[in-house]
């Protein structure tokens, strides 16, 4: 069973609702497993137009850090450029980048963006994540 995590207006701050809901937009695009939505592609582009980020050279960086409850808690951040041993994913006009180590976590994952009168964000339905604690910042695979 998937977590949902959501992603609200800061990169720092989410929640984690468990089961997934089902999805009704689609993944645009895999790539090499790794799935974005057009919804999510959507809010990308304006995010990265008001952070001065061109699609041309930068994008969006996710990625899995340490910490939390539960161990793993996620990071979304944008930067101008991938890094040496980042994987690159395009979907259209925008690039995500992953390092080698949140890859492992990641893989088969796809991001979404909902926007609800009772939350917006970016969604991270992801096959590899076992558990959720209470406090809905962290996972554990």
């Amino acid at each position: 069973m998937s977590n949902l995590a959501t992603i609200g207006n800061s990169s720092e701050a989410f929640d984690l609702i468990q089961p997934a809901a089902p999805q009704s937009n689609e993944p645009k695009k895999v790539e090499g497993g790794l799935n974005v939505t057009e919804k999510a592609l959507k809010r990308i582009r304006v995010a990265m137009a008001k952070e001065g980020i061109s699609p041309e050279t930068g994008g969006l960086r996710l990625g899995v850090q340490g910490g939390g409850c539960s161990g793993l808690s996620y990071s979304v951040t944008f930067d101008t450029q991938p890094r040496e041993r980042d994987r690159v994913y395009e979907f259209e006009d925008i690039k995500v980048f992953v390092d080698p180590k949140s890859f492992i976590y990641l893989h088969g994952m796809t991001l979404d963006y909902e926007e609800t009168l009772m939350r917006q964000g970016f969604n991270f339905v992801n096959p590899n994540s076992a558990r959720s604690c209470g406090c809905g910042s962290s996972f554990s695979s």
